[in-house]
């Protein structure tokens, strides 16, 4: 028995460890939004605290050893509520990366990557594709839609991304949302594009440099009204609307400008 202790006594502390990393509030990620004050999402996320904290998932997106953005994730829809960042200019180009998923959703998948490596439990990776995850997204949801007409349809996009890191941990399931090849490649892109645009030209702050807040979410469908808002044997919700808000400071126009966008 007296071998065992070691074992057990690790996996004590790595239950505890765990337990400390479940976030209720946003406090440990408000770096990415303005005045650290995050949107209030009625029922949902209100006064920075979460409601159903079992069932929504806020995740500092993390990316080798680097926080990137922010999600607040739905582990029931298994879709993201939003994502937000702080737009610092964009780099030009798009990665080739695999899709990723979340340790940070799944208490097992967080617990088993502690014992193997207690400092690397919060970066996301590369999603198995022999894996149905529980409480995300995972390659296997989406690839047979890929024939359907669905696109993994990113929330904040890689475009927005001012350097390589902050581009690659865009591709993470978790930051997705079954969209429609066509509107994904047409309407949804060309907003992306235009925000950017005016971001890259009118958000630049009094030290000169790039500087704006993003906040891109999602409406789940109503699965009782429709049989086709959700996929993969009713496992993913397709929502039923997409919305987009930015805000900044502008030094030359000398006054704070935002806006909002939905589909």
């Amino acid at each position: 028995m007296h071998h065992l202790l070691p074992l057990a006594a690790l996996l004590l502390l790595s239950i505890i460890t765990t337990e400390t990393k479940v976030v209720t509030s946003v406090e440990d990620c408000n770096e990415f939004f303005l005045q650290q004050t995050p949107p209030t999402i009625p029922g949902i996320l209100e006064g920075g605290n979460i409601r159903e904290q079992n069932r929504y998932k806020l995740i500092c997106q993390t990316f080798e050893d680097t926080r990137t953005f922010v999600t607040l994730y739905d582990t029931q829809n298994k879709i993201p509520v939003f994502s937000a960042a702080k737009f610092r200019g964009s780099a030009a180009g798009r990665p080739s990366h695999p899709w990723m998923i979340e340790p940070q959703v799944s208490v097992l998948i967080h617990l088993f990557l502690a014992l193997e490596d207690p400092d690397d439990v919060d970066n996301m990776r590369q999603a198995d594709k022999n894996i149905n995850y529980e409480h995300q997204a995972g390659d296997t949801d989406y690839n047979p839609y890929n024939q359907q007409g669905f696109d993994r349809g990113h929330l904040f996009p890689n475009s927005y991304g001012s350097n390589p890191t902050e581009k690659s941990s865009t591709f993470t399931l978790t930051n997705a949302v079954p969209q429609n090849k066509r509107f994904n490649r047409g309407k949804w892109k060309k907003m992306e594009l235009c925000v950017k645009r005016f971001l890259d030209e009118n958000c630049i702050n009094n030290n000169n440099r790039k500087e704006g807040f993003v906040v891109i979410g999602a409406k789940p469908s109503d699965s009782a009204s429709s049989g086709s808002s959700l996929l993969n044997n009713n496992k993913i919700n397709v929502p039923s609307v997409l919305w987009s808000a930015f805000c900044c400071y502008s030094h030359s126009q000398n006054k704070w400008l935002a806006g909002y966008i939905s589909f």
